[in-house]
């Protein structure tokens, strides 16, 4: 069975939250199988910083959804979206 990369869009909720710590929970919250590559940050606006982690996931049923409803559940997160995917 294959990878799949996807680049995601996850928001924070407010521009006071520590990213570091986020990011930590955020690889906290993966699903077995799952991995955080890279995390780019991206300045939004007043303050907020979008995170941009790149996951790779394996090729099966179900793609990023797993991830997604994973980054969904931490504590400071407003927004998760899929930006990219592609096979590795």
């Amino acid at each position: 069975m294959g990878k799949v990369a996807a680049k995601m869009k996850v928001m924070p909720d407010s521009p006071e939250l520590d990213l570091d710590d986020l990011q930590d929970k955020l690889e906290a919250s993966l699903p077995e199988g799952a991995e955080i590559r890279t995390v780019d940050r991206e300045e939004v606006a007043f303050g907020l910083v979008a995170m941009l982690p790149m996951v790779v996931v394996p090729d099966g049923s179900g793609g990023t959804e797993a991830v997604e409803e994973a980054f969904s559940q931490v504590e400071g997160i407003e927004s998760v979206k899929v930006e990219e995917v592609g096979r590795l």
